[in-house]
């Protein structure tokens, strides 16, 4: 999710600043392979948890696609992940990492220009997409006939599905805190179809939220997200993440985390609502 979602705590910014404050480091890093890490013999990460699949906690581990993504940048280091938990602000603004909190920030986080700005991003790692979930037999199969027909459409607030449904022109769309709600007035007759992230939409699909309803179209957004990195200060690493991704994606490992950790990769087309 390249926005702050209603999954993730809305924390002040005195809790932000006493946070950062409490946990700098100290100078204990050191220089592998040309890559500064804030911490000897570890790649630290940045993640507001839980967000899943992407990063939560899970027999007290902290696990998810982008979890494994950077398993792979650390092997290649060398050395082993620590993920460090922090205020979702201080991530998309990069002060978590000016702050020496970590090396590098995860969360599904878009490319904008205002995050460019202020961190270095690697190469895009994910392409955003969304889900059209409808009650299963409803015969629904495309966005398309969502807007035509002018049928009931829920979504999630402050999510890169809200964000692609806003772009398009459906009677009324209404905009739901959690995704769960969602899905119950779906089942409940009081929505047609429901659009959410891909990734969340796959997730809640295993769960009991997710019974009576299937996902009948996948459509791209546009939105892509990447990994982020200090501002001009490790172009090293940020080479390094980027050599990764690539090769994750030309031997199979990429496609093999997507779908332990989401599931089948979504259309590689778009609708007519993401114009």
């Amino acid at each position: 999710m390249s926005g702050a979602s209603p999954w993730r705590p809305v924390l002040g910014a005195v809790l932000a600043a006493l946070a950062l404050a409490a946990a700098a480091c100290g100078g204990d890093g050191a220089t592998v392979q040309g890559v500064e890490l804030v911490a000897k013999g570890r790649l630290t990460t940045c993640a507001q948890l839980p967000y899943p699949p992407f990063e939560t906690r899970q027999g007290g581990r902290v696990v998810g696609f982008d979890v494994d993504m950077l398993d792979l940048v650390a092997r290649r280091l060398g050395v082993t992940q620590r993920v460090v938990e922090v205020p979702f602000a201080t991530m998309t603004n990069g002060e978590a990492l000016d702050a020496q909190r970590c090396d590098v920030v995860m969360g599904a986080m878009a490319v904008t220009p205002e995050r460019t700005e202020r961190m270095d991003a690697s190469k895009p790692y994910f392409d955003a997409a969304v889900a059209l979930v409808v009650e299963k037999g409803s015969g629904i199969t495309s966005l398309q006939e969502v807007e035509a027909g002018g049928l009931r459409l829920g979504t999630q607030s402050a999510t890169a599905a809200e964000r692609y449904v806003e772009d398009g022109d459906f009677d009324d769309p209404r905009s739901y805190d959690d995704p769960q709600t969602a899905l119950k007035d779906l089942r409940a007759g009081k929505l047609d179809a429901v659009v959410l992230d891909y990734p969340a939409a796959r997730n809640l699909l295993r769960t009991q939220a997710g019974s009576g309803v299937e996902i009948t179209a996948t459509p791209r957004t546009g939105e892509r997200y990447a990994f982020w990195v200090r501002k001009n200060r490790n172009p090293a690493l940020v080479r390094l993440i980027d050599q990764v991704i690539d090769r994750a994606r030309a031997d199979g490992t990429y496609d093999r985390l997507y779908r332990k950790w989401i599931g089948p990769l979504p259309d590689a087309g778009r609708s007519a609502a993401a114009r």
